[in-house]
């Protein structure tokens, strides 16, 4: 398997770009694309709990804040190539086509394809999201602030 063309960050961010996905619209694009991936499940999605943890602000001592589902599934390709997904949630289509596409996302032959086709039209769809719930949320904001009183009063 030649991984040369990226790296462990690009990995990292096509990812979360699959995990944060909305499991319909990926399905729409991955079908789209007519791609066929020869692969055999080596972990089938499964649902599981993990802990959350947490810091006080963002510093501190750790503490757990409680569970939340995870649904994890490992491919491996006829090339040899493995994929790994792990994403919040119940749903196992999505678990099983993100790792899929993980594992053809680190072949040379469908990763600028899936790069410009699938990955950078979800990650644009996501920050759309993002930003419509800042709007949303800021639009709901309250300003504090505090008179400060003279010494004369």
């Amino acid at each position: 398997m030649d991984t040369s063309h990226f790296n462990t960050e690009q990995r990292r961010e096509w990812m979360a770009v699959l995990s944060h996905s909305q499991p319909q619209e990926l399905l729409e694009r991955w079908n789209s694309l007519n791609i066929h991936a020869d692969y055999t499940l080596i972990r089938a999605p499964e649902i599981g709990l993990v802990q959350v943890q947490a810091r006080m602000g963002g510093t501190g001592q750790r503490f757990f804040t409680g569970d939340a589902t995870l649904t994890r599934s490992v491919v491996k390709l006829a090339s040899g190539t493995y994929g790994y997904s792990y994403l919040l949630g119940r749903d196992k289509q999505h678990a099983e086509c993100c790792a899929v596409i993980d594992a053809l996302m680190q072949e040379t032959a469908h990763f600028h394809t899936l790069q410009e086709t699938l990955i950078a039209p979800l990650a644009a769809n996501r920050e759309q999201r993002l930003a419509a719930r800042r709007a949303e949320v800021n639009s709901s904001r309250v300003d504090f602030f505090t008179l400060v009183r003279g010494d004369n009063a």
